[in-house]
C-alpha cells in the first residue's frame, strides 16, 4: 500500500516547461527571471507602500530581517517557544538573544500578554509566526511593539495566500518573511522573500543578498552582471537563481487552483472529525485562509500510539513541531511558564494537505483518524489511556 505522505509538491507541466525555458535561456545565476517574479508576487500581494526582495530560502529572508532590524549583540528578541527553529537560527546569527514566550490555546500563535510581560530595557524586536491555519492578532502585536518601540518580524511561511481584513498577508507588516521551500503551498525548488518598508531598506537588501557587492539589478535582470561595483558592507550568498524563480512563475500561476483545493481538504477534514470527542483542531473561516498544514491535537498520553494506526493504514504524519525550549542551543534563555506550549508539543500531529489532493487519498486520512477513536472508545487497550486524557 503506497503512503499518503504528510507533503507533496503541486508539479505539472507548467514547472517542467519553466525548467525546461530556464535552461534554454542559459544564464542560471540571478537574472531576467527572478525580476519577473519579484513584480508578479509583488503584484499578488498588493504591495503598495512595501517592497520586495527574493532570495534564496526563507532561512536567508529571516536573517536578512534581523540584519535590516540593526539587530545585534545583546539585544534581546521576543519570539514563542512554539516556533521553528530557523526564527532562532537567526536570531542567534546576529548576536542577539531569543526569549521565549507562550503561544495561545485556540490557534497556537504568539501570546501577546505573554510577550509583554518578558520586556525588558534590552527588547529590539519581537518575532511572530502564523501556525498551519491561524494567524496572529496583527494589530494587537503591532500595538505592543508600538508601545515598547519593538520592531515586528513576521514569518509568514505557513500563510502565503491569506487575507486580514481584506490585505494580503505580506503588505502591511513591518518586516515580513515568505517561504518557497520543497514543502510550501508555493515552491520554487527552494527560496523566499522579504518584505521591507523603504526604499532604503530595499537598497541595502539588494547589495546583502549578493556579498554586499554594489551589482545594480537593473543590469543583472537583463541577465548580465557588472565587472566593477564596491562593497561597503558584510554581505551573504543568498540570492534567488533563475531556475528556482521560474518554478516560482509557474506556482504563482495557479495559485487560485492551490488555495481553492487545499481549502476543499481542510473542510472535508473538519466534516469528518467534527464531534470527535477526544481531538481538537482549530475551528477557523477558511474563506481568507490559503491553509499549508492541518493539524490536530490529541492526547499526549495516546500520540505515538495514534501516529503508529495511521501509518499502518498508509498514513504519513508529522510534528510541528518541537518547541525551542527543548533545544540545547536554548537551554539558558529566559522564559515563562510556556504552560501552552509544552502541553501543544505533546499533543500536535500534522496530517497530510496537498494542492489538489486526491479524493481517495483524503478519504484514506480521514477514515485512518476516525478509525482510532472509533477503536479507541471501544474494548482496545486504547481506550483506556483515552478516557484518562479526556
Amino acid at each position: 500500500m503506497k503512503q499518503v505522505p504528510v507533503f507533496k509538491p503541486l508539479l505539472e507541466d507548467e514547472e517542467k516547461q519553466a525548467a525546461q525555458d530556464c535552461l534554454e535561456l542559459g544564464w542560471l545565476g540571478m537574472g531576467s527571471f527572478v525580476a519577473d517574479f519579484e513584480r508578479r508576487l509583488s503584484e499578488y500581494l498588493g504591495l503598495t507602500d512595501r517592497r520586495l526582495v527574493c532570495v534564496n530560502t526563507g532561512h536567508s529572508a529571516l536573517h536578512l530581517a534581523m540584519v535590516v532590524a540593526d539587530l545585534g549583540a545583546g539585544d534581546e528578541v521576543i519570539t514563542p517557544s512554539f516556533n521553528c527553529v530557523s526564527d532562532f537560527q537567526a536570531i542567534l546569527q546576529v548576536g542577539a538573544v531569543p526569549v521565549l514566550c507562550d503561544a495561545r490555546d485556540d490557534n497556537l500563535t504568539i501570546d501577546v500578554d505573554a510577550a509583554e510581560a518578558l520586556v525588558t530595557p534590552r527588547s529590539k524586536a519581537v518575532v511572530i509566526m502564523d501556525y498551519g491555519n491561524g494567524l496572529c492578532d496583527y494589530e494587537k502585536v503591532q500595538a505592543f511593539a508600538d508601545r515598547h518601540g519593538l520592531r515586528v518580524i513576521h514569518d509568514a511561511a505557513h500563510s502565503m495566500g491569506c487575507r486580514h481584513k481584506g490585505k494580503m498577508i505580506g503588505s502591511f507588516s513591518d518586516l515580513t518573511m515568505l517561504s518557497f521551500d520543497p514543502v510550501k503551498t508555493v515552491t520554487c525548488l527552494d527560496g523566499g522573500a522579504l518584505v521591507v518598508r523603504s526604499e532604503a531598506e530595499l537598497a541595502r537588501l539588494y547589495e546583502l543578498r549578493i556579498l554586499g557587492m554594489g551589482q545594480p539589478p537593473s543590469v543583472m535582470y537583463q541577465n548580465k552582471r557588472a565587472w566593477t561595483f564596491h562593497v561597503n558592507d558584510i554581505g551573504f550568498r543568498y540570492h534567488m537563481i533563475n531556475m528556482h524563480a521560474a518554478i516560482g512563475l509557474a506556482q504563482l500561476g495557479k495559485i487560485d487552483k492551490i488555495s481553492r483545493t487545499r481549502r476543499e481538504t481542510c473542510r472535508y477534514y473538519m466534516e469528518r472529525f467534527a464531534g470527535l470527542p477526544d481531538l481538537r483542531f482549530p475551528l477557523i473561516d477558511l474563506e481568507n485562509i490559503t491553509p499549508f498544514i492541518f493539524y490536530v491535537r490529541v492526547p499526549g498520553e495516546v500520540r505515538d500510539e495514534f501516529r503508529t494506526f495511521l501509518l499502518d493504514q498508509g498514513v504519513d504524519t508529522g510534528v510541528h513541531w518541537m518547541p525551542g525550549h527543548s533545544f540545547g542551543i536554548l537551554k539558558n534563555c529566559r522564559r515563562d511558564d510556556l504552560t501552552v506550549t509544552r502541553k501543544a508539543a505533546r499533543e500536535i500531529v500534522s496530517l497530510p494537505l496537498h494542492s489538489c489532493m486526491a479524493p481517495e487519498a483524503r478519504e484514506r486520512v480521514a477514515d485512518a483518524v476516525v478509525g482510532f477513536f472509533d477503536r479507541a472508545r471501544g474494548t482496545t487497550p486504547g481506550s483506556a489511556s483515552l478516557r484518562r486524557a479526556g
